[in-house]
């Protein structure tokens, strides 16, 4: 039995991904601010503390820990929470583990696909390219800097630039599904997006098909605002409004977070899906949507 720590296990994809580890008989501790099951333990990165029990004998660390990106408007303090629950949590979880000689077999982190920046172009970006010069892409950059720091220990590093993620119950998902739907600004921009499961699948492919390195998580299909719009009315039976929301009027309800709705591009998935390394599930938009009604 492999044991594997999550960071971040309360959230959507946390969730989610240990109900799908255990029931492939993996044993999931996670750590919390505010434990309450019998498998969470707490940790306090203001005061550099975790329980150790929780690291004791772990084979993985799967680091999903995180602010939202989405959940709040870009003050400078909270710009700042964003990166620091990202880093500093990832550098006490490496400070613990040297201190402790745990001998970790792969330390896997979230990461996002705004890495390349929050941008709308005719470029399909691959997991080589260079990083945005944008607030999504210094905290990226910096989160998987964090992560990088554990392959300096000959510890396998594992990093998954993640879109929006598709559930059934929370997520952008529950926040696209108001009574009419529209696209956003333009409608040109392209979303990339992922079904919860593939994404879950691609965590347990890194501890039990040894995937490291890093790679795009979306699915391979592309879909602007406008397209994916149009398929989730179809979906869940609700009108379609082709006329986008004015980008005016979310930049002022958002203000600067408003460029996560208005941007975007196509992210390539040609690295994941090589030497079938990984067959996605959810392939195509509909399929997954059906499945998420």
């Amino acid at each position: 039995m492999t044991k594997v720590l999550i960071t971040g296990g309360t959230g959507l994809v946390g969730k989610r991904l240990t109900q799908m580890l255990i029931d492939k008989n993996h044993e999931v501790v996670i750590l919390s601010r505010n434990p309450k099951e019998e498998n969470e333990f707490k940790w306090n990165v203001s005061s550099n503390y975790i329980d150790e029990k929780a690291l004791k004998n772990t084979d993985y660390i799967i680091h999903l820990a995180g602010a939202g990106i989405a959940d709040k408007r870009w003050t400078e303090k909270r710009k700042q929470l964003i990166i620091d629950s990202r880093v500093k949590t990832a550098n006490l979880l490496f400070d613990k583990i040297n201190e402790l000689k745990i001998d970790l077999k792969g330390f896997i982190s979230a990461s996002g696909i705004g890495y390349y920046g929050t941008i709308t172009s005719d470029k399909i970006f691959e997991e080589t390219d260079k990083v945005g010069n944008d607030f999504l892409g210094e905290v990226c950059q910096k989160w998987e800097q964090a992560a990088h720091l554990f392959s300096t220990k000959n510890i396998p590093v594992t990093i998954l630039r993640t879109g929006i993620v598709l559930a059934k119950n929370g997520g952008a998902l529950e926040k696209m599904k108001t009574p009419i739907i529209s696209p956003l600004g333009s409608g040109k921009q392209y979303i990339s997006w992922i079904h919860i499961d593939d994404l879950c699948n691609l965590y347990i492919k890194a501890i039990e098909g040894n995937l490291s390195g890093v790679f795009n998580a979306v699915a391979p299909d592309y879909q602007t605002s406008k397209s994916f719009s149009k398929t989730l009315a179809k979906s869940i039976n609700r009108p379609f409004l082709g006329i986008g929301i004015p980008s005016f009027i979310l930049k002022l309800i958002f203000g600067e977070m408003a460029i996560i709705l208005l941007k975007g591009s196509r992210i390539s998935t040609k690295k994941i899906e090589k030497n079938k390394r990984y067959s996605f599930r959810f392939s195509k938009l509909q399929k997954a949507m059906s499945n998420l009604k």
